[in-house]
């Protein structure tokens, strides 16, 4: 399969860092990001947990296989595969089945409907909305005084299943899988400060439950109010579905959403809004022909050298370019350097922003009153090749 390009030929997430929160299926994702050009940051803030013994698993389906339910609840594919591999090794593969058979089976979303089917039911239904609400919401449709029977995932849905045990006759709940922190790993940490740090441009999740602990991770660091400033501000909050936006939009977090919950539209939409938000370019006002200028999250691409800046330079570069030829005074581009900088510490940083962009007399030195980058802003319809994304 061809890698995403733009128009110019240059990968969809070239020069763009994204983190990616997730656990489970974390590779598909890493994969693909990677293969539109992107440089991931992998933190998972939870890990699939099974236990030890699976001695409670295989007496929850006992005891399930036993009430005969009217209704069955699947909540996630991998879920379920778990839970008929536990059974067979158990001997209790082909009653499961058979209760299955007899019972309604409504799956959560196209995982758990793909995983039901593979094991040869396929009479059940998906749900309205993809979410627990909505499988609970069906057994409340169906009247009261069912036997119901549901697959729990690793963040249990307390309210949900209070209401399924309120509108039912009797609940048989099994939990092939649980959520467990990532303790001792400091990548999440690390994720943290670079958010705070805005060292990413983009941030990703696919379940509420790493959202919640992400923002855990956030308070326990101690940087609760620059993790939010910057997700408000610089870094751009992606969530696989609204249920698993809910943790961040609480917090006050602007998140964005795929219209089909799927880790491809969530891809898509990375792609599409990075590159629409995060791609600035401009046109050199000295040396003649200069190649062009393109920002592309953490580089800047001059011609066809792609150029990665450190945060010290990043920052200088976005105060200057965006001044369009303006004059900034060292006061105003000290804020982009360190609480230590100083005048030096500033002349040193610009030097070596000249350096790595290599076109002479782009960022010119006005005695007494600061320093101009010598560009002009370009808008799309000035944009040689400025088309939409292909591929997905």
């Amino acid at each position: 399969m061809s890698v995403p390009q733009r128009a110019t030929g240059v990968p969809a997430l070239q020069g763009f860092r994204v983190g990616v929160t997730s656990d489970r299926r974390s590779e598909d994702l890493i994969t693909a990001l990677e293969r539109r050009g992107a440089e991931v940051l992998h933190a998972p803030s939870l890990r699939i947990a099974v236990n030890e013994s699976d001695a409670s698993l295989i007496d929850d389906t006992r005891q399930l296989i036993a009430a005969r339910p009217d209704f069955v609840l699947i909540t996630t594919g991998y879920g379920m595969h778990r839970w008929l591999e536990v059974a067979d090794v158990a001997g209790l593969g082909a009653e499961l089945i058979d209760t299955l058979e007899r019972s309604r089976v409504l799956a959560r979303g196209p995982k758990a409907l793909g995983a039901i089917r593979a094991a040869g039911l396929d009479e059940a239904a998906l749900s309205d909305s993809e979410t627990t609400a909505s499988l609970v919401d069906a057994v409340v449709a169906a009247g009261p005084g069912h036997r119901v029977g549901i697959q729990l995932h690793g963040y249990t849905d307390e309210v949900q299943l209070a209401r399924l045990r309120e509108a039912s006759a009797s609940v048989h709940t099994v939990a092939p899988y649980r959520w467990a922190p990532a303790n001792g790993d400091d990548r999440s940490q690390r994720l943290v400060d670079a958010v705070c740090d805005r060292a990413l441009d983009a941030l990703t999740f696919t379940s509420a439950p790493a959202a919640d602990a992400t923002l855990a991770l956030a308070r326990a660091g101690g940087r609760w109010q620059e993790f939010l400033a910057a997700l408000r501000s610089d870094v751009i909050t992606v969530a696989v579905g609204p249920v698993t936006a809910g943790p961040l939009i609480e917090a006050g977090i602007d998140v964005i959403t795929p219209d089909r919950y799927r880790m491809g539209a969530l891809i898509r939409l990375v792609c599409d809004r990075l590159n629409a938000d995060r791609v600035r370019r401009y046109q050199p006002l000295v040396g003649g022909d200069a190649d062009l200028l393109e920002l592309r999250g953490q580089t800047v691409r001059v011609g066809d050298r792609q150029v990665r800046l450190g945060p010290t330079a990043l920052a200088l570069f976005r105060r200057l370019a965006d001044a369009e030829s303006a004059v900034l005074s060292r006061e105003q581009l000290a804020e982009g350097l360190s609480e230590q900088a100083d005048t030096h510490a500033l002349e040193v940083a610009i030097s070596r922003l000249r350096r790595s962009l290599g076109i002479p007399d782009l960022i010119s030195t006005v005695i007494k009153r600061g320093y101009r980058m010598n560009v002009r802003r370009l808008t799309a319809p000035e944009i040689p090749c400025a088309q939409e994304l292909t591929g997905s």
